[in-house]
């Protein structure tokens, strides 16, 4: 397994075509927009080294029979969904951020587990590349980035009737050697600081758009990869080489988005593990989903766990902390976070095997525990904001708090209590801001899928029909089916 800056310098060697603010990138690992998605991805590899670490974030893998990366793991029972959960709210309370290699360990798990009901049913061997291309990740220590979303162009129409079939990646050409791919992928979460990338379809689809039921993996720097990083709440605060405007200066807000182009790209027949099997793109989807979306109670809830820790820490520099409406709206943001953490530990415990033998969370519970996700963070930003009160928003810059003119100003006029230094309380609100900032919260609505998706997986799976006919045995419409008991 490598450590935190064997992965920084394994970086070195990859050349992606990155843009960000209109200009190419030369070095995504020296670039001071990205270094604190790169130094959160470190530490997911600095973690699992150490000792006290190593049976969280660590794995015994049976495909190369030694020690791997919990991020390169494929789940074999329901202790491994668990450790995943609590792996991940560990990895948030250390940074504050995304760490981003969630979305790659979900594919990985998603596609091992697809590829092999595709071949039993179909005689392919999708599976068997799939299982080189695995070993390969675990033997190199590798952070994949897992690829989905599509742009989609018009939502109201399939991806085989848009006006423009490149509003979703799809096969252009099929070759002896390969095929060639053109589309785009968007929101991609640390794409720019991976090795590989592991695309998948986004949607389910019919025998018409079998073209776009497609699976391959890429190095991020294949020839016709073109990644165009996208813009962040404050995110030129970091040009500024600010360590206080920035809030969270070493790990940032969230996972380093990119719009990943794929302009007629050579994938080679090893690297496809889905390519015309249109019925099978609908199951990977939801494998994909159910797996992200059991994620996010454990780090939003980790997070959270900052933003608490934070917002405590605020009232206590401004005199409140025993001020019984402080305490209150505390106690209802632990609340509202352990009830994501909880529902994360129980779709991982009610998770249960594959055909393939890899374990998957409850999608019931899973989904559930994502849509309690895009309300629950809103009210603890909310709860935080509230308790930090309105100068968060109105802060001098820091290069005005250095200013030998207006700085001692500042120091004088924005001190909290006696014993609490000015410069002290800024750097807390500033983490505040960027904990519960524009970003941050648009990545929880919306990472792994809006609301309505996970409503519609919710009703998929909330067997409507037989609740009916509980109600209607209690009411004596229909006979009860016999329970042992009379009357």
């Amino acid at each position: 397994m490598k450590n935190g800056q064997e992965y920084i310098e394994s970086l070195r060697s990859l050349k992606p075509v990155v843009y960000y603010l209109g200009e190419k990138v030369d070095s995504v690992v020296d670039h001071p927009a990205f270094q604190p998605h790169v130094n959160c991805a470190a530490l997911t590899y600095e973690l699992a080294t150490r000792p006290e670490h190593q049976e969280l974030l660590s794995a015994r893998s049976p495909f190369i029979n030694d020690r791997v990366n919990r991020w390169t793991h494929i789940h074999e029972n329901t202790d491994d969904l668990v450790k995943k959960v609590k792996a991940l709210r560990l990895l948030g309370q250390k940074t504050g951020a995304c760490f981003q290699r969630c979305v790659g360990w979900d594919a990985l798990n998603a596609v091992y587990s697809v590829t092999w009901e595709i071949d039993r049913d179909k005689g392919t061997d999708y599976h068997a590349r799939f299982l080189k291309y695995l070993e390969r990740v675990q033997r190199e220590d590798l952070m994949i980035a897992g690829a989905m979303t599509d742009p989609k162009g018009d939502r109201s129409k399939k991806p085989g009737q848009q006006e423009d079939p490149d509003m979703y990646v799809h096969v252009v050409e099929r070759r002896s050697d390969g095929i060639v791919v053109r589309g785009a992928k968007a929101h991609m979460t640390g794409m720019v600081n991976s090795h590989e990338m592991l695309v998948m379809p986004t949607t389910g689809l019919s025998e018409d758009d079998a073209d776009y039921a497609v699976c391959f993996s890429l190095p991020v720097d294949a020839e016709g990869v073109i990644h165009i990083f996208g813009r962040q709440t404050n995110d030129t605060r970091r040009l500024e080489k600010s360590t206080i405007d920035t809030g969270n200066h070493r790990f940032g807000i969230v996972g380093g988005e990119a719009l990943t182009v794929f302009d007629d790209v050579f994938v080679p027949w090893e690297n496809v593990y889905l390519c015309g099997e249109a019925e099978y793109a609908g199951l990977l989807v939801e494998r994909f989903a159910t797996l992200h979306r059991q994620n996010y109670g454990g780090c939003k809830t980790g997070v959270s766990d900052v933003i608490i820790g934070a917002t405590a820490a605020l009232a206590d520099y401004n005199g409140v902390e025993s001020a019984s409406h402080i305490r209150d709206k505390l106690v209802e943001m632990t609340h509202l976070a352990e009830t994501l953490y909880s529902c994360s530990l129980a779709c991982s415990n009610e998770g249960r095997a594959t055909p393939s033998g890899a374990y998957l969370a409850d999608p019931m519970l899973a989904n559930i525990t994502k849509q309690n996700v895009t309300r629950n963070i809103y009210e603890i930003c909310r709860l935080a904001q509230d308790i930090a009160g309105g100068l968060m928003a109105t802060l001098p810059s820091e290069a005005d708090l250095n200013n030998p003119e207006i700085g001692p100003f500042i120091t004088k006029y924005l001190k909290g209590r006696e014993g609490v230094d000015t410069e002290t309380r800024i750097r807390m609100m500033r983490l505040i801001e960027n904990l519960t900032g524009g970003t941050a919260l648009v990545e929880s609505m919306h990472g792994a899928g809006s609301p309505q998706a996970q409503k519609i997986m919710i009703y998929r799976n909330s067997s409507i029909k037989g609740k009916k006919k509980l109600a209607e045995i209690l009411a004596g419409i229909d006979p009860d089916p016999g329970e042992g008991t009379r009357g």
